[in-house]
Parts: structure tokens; sequence; C-alpha cells
């Protein structure tokens, strides 16, 4: 089953169950899909890549929203961000450790024989890649600085 028939029957079973936020939080996501699917060369069908990548910055906007909700003393709009995050987040991929990025980005820099900073765009460009929605690409950029440093 694509992501696209899973949303279709989780968003039927959260109407039934009238669980209003995960609700929302899959009406975004399909909404997000079918905005990729229509737009100028879009594509036919919604490949792995694409679906993980909407999905991600879905995810990352909900985890913002939060954040400022936080700051603003606005805890009830924050929590219902987060509540959307967790929806989304059930349909990403396990996050990996620091430790499992290391070793991947450590594969990387031998793959390509990486030096110094230098070279931080090939092995950043390889390992996002290889990392594709397992790990933040922020989290990524620390491990391969520190390793291209020496650190």
């Amino acid at each position: 089953m694509d992501l696209q028939q899973r949303i279709d029957a989780d968003i039927k079973a959260a109407m039934l169950a009238r669980e209003k936020d995960r609700l929302n939080a899959l009406r975004a996501i399909k909404s997000a899909i079918l905005l990729e699917l229509t737009k100028e060369g879009g594509q036919a069908g919604l490949d792995e890549t694409t679906a993980l990548r909407i999905l991600q910055k879905l995810h990352k906007q909900r985890m913002e929203s939060a954040t400022i909700y936080h700051q603003q003393g606005r805890a009830d709009l924050a929590t219902e961000e987060e509540v959307q995050a967790a929806v989304i987040e059930a349909y990403l991929p396990a996050r990996m450790s620091e430790t499992e990025v290391a070793n991947v980005v450590r594969e990387v820099i031998g793959a390509l024989h990486a030096t110094g900073m230098a070279d931080m765009g090939k092995v950043m460009g390889e390992a996002n890649k290889r990392l594709a929605g397992r790990a933040d690409g922020g989290a990524v950029a620390v491990v391969v600085k520190r390793l291209l440093t020496g650190g």
C-alpha cells in the first residue's frame, strides 16, 4: 500500500473515530501530496523520495510552529501542532542515532577520499542521499563538520 492509499484509509478511520487532531494532520498530508501531484511539471505518481520530502517538510513546519507558540505563551496552539507533528512522524522512517549517522558519514568520507572542509559539499551531498529521511540535515552537517575537522 503506497502512502496515498495509507493516508486515505487513515483519514476514514480518523473520521469514524472522531479524532480531530489526527484528521487535521492527515488532511494536511493529503493536501500536500495533491499539490505535489498537480503542480506544473509534476509526476504522474508519487515516488518514495518525494513523499519523504513532503512528510519531512510538514513535520518541520509543525515543530517550528510549536516552538513559536511556546515562545508566545500559547500552550494550547503549541500542543495542537505537536500532536499533528507526532501523527506525521508516524509516517516517517525511524530516526538514526548520532553514532549511526557518524558511521555512515565515515563511510562517505572514506569513499570520497575527503580530507578537509573543502570537501564538505561533496560529503554532505552523498551523506544526505544515503540518510534520506532517517536523519535531520542539520544533525548530519554537525557530524560532517566534526569529522572533517578531526574533532
